[in-house]
């Protein structure tokens, strides 16, 4: 082994833990020993870690009991290396502290635009007295909760002081500079050739239908509506929008459920190593990102899960997504169900030349977006510390 390295997630009941699995399965795959260590103010872990990879959590809380655990979670932070996840007090911020106290090198992932989930430019903080003083000292006051996107702002400003910083998307590289690491898959374990599609389907409860699927958390940024609203338009019988996991987040799965639920069919949340089996059942691959300041900042997972088992995929016009696929998919305007309509029907018409382009995809994601390349771009960040 090369070292230990320490990633710390801001919160293990969150999407970001997602990000740091994948880190971790390429730092391992360079000879790094890896810990992922984080908070949890959630009630159980967002995502499974890949087998192999220890998870260590600290109970979240906010101000002012947080400063015991952000102790608590400094002593965890053991490694050669520390590398935050996002640019958040309760990761990055506390790494600051750990590299400024024990002169640990220290690298900066961001993988999304923080702000851009409060309204990103637009947003400020400037609250008149009587609600500053509710904001720090009313028992759920918006500033005890440590994450909050004013110390998020000032968190963006101390970027340059990390050792190193990785970046997703073409929009971050522009806004903090870094070292592009997409959200690359493991190739060897999605992999088509070791799945039966129709196997699958069975496996799912899904032989009957035509299956376009969504292997992620839907939030409104990501067009499941606009999907929807297809399958409305298209009306076939056959058709079935499969949702695997489910947004921990809030009710937006149900409210899509109660006006959509004839379309809908929803898998429970699975382990990685499970999910390869789930998108071989696809025939079809949706990833409906709509232009918004969130979606333009973010390189979605779901594309490289249908890249990698060889599916034809679906998506959108935003952000790094067309030059992602690079002709390997079949892309629309955003916020356009007609387009999408008439897309699945294109995509149906002539199933097998889609599966030439799904083919033509994975070639695309095992030379630019699996773990052998992002592991070479990862060495080569850490041999600058």
């Amino acid at each position: 082994m090369k070292g230990k390295v320490s990633l710390v997630v801001s919160d293990l009941s969150g999407g970001g833990s997602v990000r740091a699995f994948l880190l971790a399965q390429v730092l391992k795959k360079i000879s790094y020993d890896v810990e992922v260590v984080g908070f949890l103010f959630g009630q159980e872990l967002y995502a499974s870690p890949p087998a192999g990879i220890p998870v260590v959590s600290i109970s979240g809380k906010n101000y002012p009991e947080f400063l015991t655990s952000a102790q608590q979670l400094l002593q965890k932070l053991d490694g050669d290396i520390i590398y935050a996840v996002k640019p958040k007090p309760t990761s990055f911020g506390i790494s600051l502290l750990k590299k400024f106290t024990s002169s640990r090198p220290l690298l900066l992932d961001m993988d999304d635009w923080e702000l851009s989930w409060y309204g990103g430019f637009e947003w400020k903080y400037s609250p008149g007295i009587k609600q500053l003083y509710r904001d720090i000292f009313k028992k759920n006051g918006a500033l005890k909760f440590p994450d909050h996107p004013l110390y998020i702002q000032w968190m963006e400003s101390l970027v340059n002081r990390a050792n190193g910083v990785t970046i997703d998307t073409e929009f971050l590289k522009d806004r903090f500079g870094g070292a592009y690491l997409p959200n690359g898959k493991d190739t060897a374990m999605f992999n088509p050739d070791k799945y039966n599609a129709e196997i699958s389907r069975k496996l799912y409860g899904l032989e009957n239908y035509r299956v376009l699927m969504f292997p992620g958390a839907p939030r409104p940024h990501k067009g499941v509506e606009d999907v929807l609203m297809a399958l409305d338009i298209l009306n076939q019988e056959d058709l079935r929008l499969v949702i695997v996991g489910g947004n921990p987040y809030d009710d937006y799965d149900h409210q899509l459920i109660q006006k959509w639920g004839r379309w809908i069919i929803k898998l429970p949340k699975c382990s990685v190593e499970t999910m390869p089996e789930i998108v071989a059942a696809a025939h079809v691959v949706v990833v409906p990102q709509r232009d918004t300041i969130i979606a333009r900042a973010q390189f979605p997972l779901k594309l490289t899960d249908g890249m990698a088992m060889a599916k034809p995929i679906l998506s959108t016009k935003v952000g790094d997504i067309p030059h992602i696929l690079d002709e390997t998919g079949y892309l629309v305007d955003p916020s356009c169900p007609e387009q999408i309509a008439a897309q699945i029907q294109l995509i149906f018409a002539d199933l097998e030349q889609a599966e030439e382009r799904g083919r033509k995809a994975r070639e695309r994601c095992v030379e630019k977006y699996s773990l052998k390349t992002m592991s070479s771009t990862l060495t080569e960040v850490i041999s600058r510390l």
